[in-house]
């Protein structure tokens, strides 16, 4: 007779997150609030089949703390998969830090979480077992604006902070299935960047990020770990979920005064021999077809 949980529905509440006990999976609501992290903010409320999960463990804290964590399994959570061991441990959002005075009820329930977690083990995951932060979704980066609609990637860039390379190459637009994987590298380390991997290798991509029209690169204040983690992870999820690929509306008309502000730029650029006359000509063709 298999192990279930001797109480469920059972909560124990830490700091910034409830975890609720199930028979079969344990449901987290994070809390809002000036001190919770940004990241558990955006991410609300997340159910962790206990399916996807490896290891619980039990361990001192700091400040007179203890803390719970869950380990998942690899490839069964597209947010830390994507997330790919960069996020800081106080953003970790399969941990609950309790005062060190509930260490004997977070034990228990550690105890109670272990033998359910025997059947799945530490072997990767087939499948995505946990749910993806859902499209649409979008957020600035430093050169560029990413959205996603959960069947294409856009990357819009601006005229401010955009390489002349990406203006070269114009805005971008990727289907998932024009995609193999998405790279993102926290903005909280140097040269952070979420960059798209396509499904057709190009021998030729840029090395730089900042030059590749498949990446946009972050920077103080653009692309925040909240905003473009839960971005990377639900493009991840995508690529092994998509099915036939809708064929995408005619894309709106742009507003004039963004087209002649986008021109102006591209003059600057060929004024200061970044651009060909050539170049400059194909491209402000381009854009003037967009009114």
């Amino acid at each position: 007779m298999p192990h279930t949980m001797s109480r469920m529905g059972d909560v124990l509440a830490g700091f910034h997150a409830v975890w609720e006990f199930e028979s079969d999976s344990v449901l987290i609501r994070y809390e809002r609030g000036i001190r919770t992290p940004r990241l558990f903010q955006a991410l609300g409320e997340r159910r962790i089949p206990l399916a996807a999960v490896e290891e619980v463990t039990l361990t001192p804290g700091k400040r007179g703390s203890v803390v719970l964590r869950l380990r998942p399994r690899p490839g069964a959570d597209p947010l830390m998969d994507a997330a790919a061991g960069q996020l800081r441990e106080g953003s970790d959002p399969y941990r609950l830090v309790l005062p060190a005075e509930r260490a004997t009820l977070a034990e228990y329930y550690a105890d109670e979480l272990k033998p359910l977690l025997t059947e799945s083990g530490p072997e990767p995951a087939e499948r995505w077992l946990v749910a993806a932060p859902e499209a649409p979704l979008q957020f600035k980066a430093y050169d560029g604006k990413a959205s996603f609609d959960g069947t294409s990637v856009q990357f819009r860039w601006s005229w401010t902070g955009a390489s002349s390379a990406k203006w070269k190459a114009g805005d971008q637009s990727w289907p998932v299935a024009d995609l193999s994987g998405v790279e993102w590298r926290s903005p909280e380390v140097f040269e952070g960047h979420l960059r798209l991997v396509p499904r057709e290798g190009d021998s030729t991509r840029p090395a730089q990020p900042d030059q590749d029209p498949a990446a946009v690169v972050f920077g103080l204040g653009y692309g925040p770990v909240h905003e473009s983690l839960p971005f990377a992870a639900a493009v991840l999820a995508a690529l092994c979920t998509r099915g036939p690929v809708p064929v995408a509306p005619a894309p709106p008309r742009r507003d004039p005064a963004d087209i002649a502000e986008r021109i102006r730029h591209l003059g600057e650029l060929h004024q200061a021999g970044l651009v060909t006359d050539e170049e400059f000509s194909s491209k402000k063709a381009e854009l003037l077809a967009e009114l």
